[in-house]
């Protein structure tokens, strides 16, 4: 599968009124006649003629009677016939009136009595915060429980619905892996071939977790939709030999986390190995944090622009120099995740394992926000240890967008 920058459009379409055939009345007055021809063949008019009750002729009637009722049949068809004609001309001018442009007017919808109210559509949503914490060395802390954890949403307390502290070992990873495939790593694919795959095979669990792979240049492409399956992955990433012209970075973000985050059921994270540069997206920064954050995607960001051994002059492995390296802290910091600037294939190991390691040590956190207005207004999150543990770090994703959205939970 394949997805190339396009924009998104929803389909529409109109229909056409259908013109309304007089043969229709044609047949239906033929097949009156028809009708009343075949019953007097018949019967002589001496049955049921279209409902009438049934006449009877006793041997002692005289001659004359027969056609007087006769006679009266006759009549009694002529007028049913022309009543018949009539309401089917009626039923035929009001959809020739509607085509010819002259719309019927709307019927008034009434108002409900006092007191009242029709039914109404509420959006509901729960907003679900994988957190970390660590001390100051980096340490994950576990064995925390709800009472430990205060959550703030703009300031105000909320009530925690639901909690967790095992959903390393419960809950699936949904995982993709964005590799940049633009002209300013060419002399770094290969690095980032092996960045790639040493990640998948530290952090993927089979048969629980599942992985795509993807690519982003000019072009976003889909090399590998989810599975579990490592021969599948290998084959995809291994099958990059070439790269593109110019850098979709913030495009690449925002479309699989609308497209492919969104409907899996369990955490969900994005594995950007880049070297930071956009050169190319319709959308900026702040819409791919805002997308991230209102799927509920987990960002890390693996930068690549030290390549081996710092092969870039100025950059120094672990060092943040300039605009490109704030922006990737801030697409990870903003939704939860963390950025790494490696310089060797050794300190890339690591930060994969620390990455695995923090999967398996997150907690989870649902609340039903207090304020349920989905205003497009931006609401900050923040969480806090409730015993004041001033030495430990909290990490977890800064805020949403309050827009009515449906993410699967």
């Amino acid at each position: 599968m394949s997805w190339t920058q396009q924009s998104h459009k929803p389909l529409s379409g109109t229909r056409s009124a259908q013109p309304v055939s007089l043969d229709l009345f044609r047949h239906v007055d033929c097949g009156f006649i028809d009708f009343v021809e075949a019953d007097q063949n018949q019967h002589g008019f001496k049955g049921q003629q279209a409902g009438y009750p049934l006449h009877r002729i006793d041997a002692s009637e005289k001659r004359a009677t027969p056609l007087i009722t006769f006679a009266e049949s006759i009549m009694k068809s002529l007028v049913f016939r022309r009543t018949f004609i009539a309401a089917a001309l009626c039923a035929a001018i009001a959809p020739l009136t509607v085509i010819r442009g002259q719309q019927p007017k709307p019927k008034p919808t009434p108002t409900p009595p006092a007191g009242e109210q029709g039914p109404v559509e509420i959006f509901i949503r729960r907003v679900r915060l994988p957190i970390t914490v660590v001390d100051k060395k980096g340490v994950f802390i576990p064995g925390l429980n709800k009472q430990d954890f205060q959550i703030l949403e703009d300031k105000v307390p909320q009530e925690i619905e639901t909690f967790a502290n095992d959903i390393g070992q419960t809950e699936p990873l949904y995982v993709g892996v964005l590799m940049d495939t633009s002209p300013s790593i060419a002399g770094k694919l290969k690095f980032e071939q092996e960045s790639a795959k040493n990640f998948i095979y530290t952090v993927v669990r089979p048969r629980k977790d599942r992985v795509f792979f993807a690519t982003f240049d000019d072009q976003i492409n889909l090399r590998q939709d989810f599975t579990d399956k490592l021969d599948l992955l290998d084959k995809a990433v291994n099958g990059i030999n070439k790269t593109g012209n110019q850098t979709a970075l913030y495009d690449a973000i925002w479309q699989f986390c609308d497209e492919k985050m969104r409907s899996v059921s369990g955490r969900r994270v994005l594995v950007i190995i880049t070297d930071g540069e956009d050169t190319y997206s319709r959308a900026n920064l702040l819409d791919a944090v805002e997308m991230a954050q209102r799927t509920e995607t987990t960002l890390f960001a693996i930068s690549t622009k030290a390549g081996f051994s710092s092969a870039v002059p100025g950059v120094e492995m672990g060092e943040i120099k300039d605009a490109k390296d704030r922006d990737l802290v801030k697409l990870a910091e903003e939704t939860g995740g963390t950025a790494f600037f490696t310089g060797d294939m050794l300190s890339l190991e690591r930060s994969f394992t620390k990455i695995a390691r923090e999967l398996r040590a997150q907690y989870l956190v649902t609340y039903k926000p207090t304020n349920n207005q989905y205003d497009g207004s931006y609401r900050r999150i923040d969480v806090k240890l409730a015993n004041g543990r001033g030495d430990l770090k909290v990490r977890t994703k800064r805020g949403y967008k309050a827009i009515a959205d449906t993410v699967k939970p």
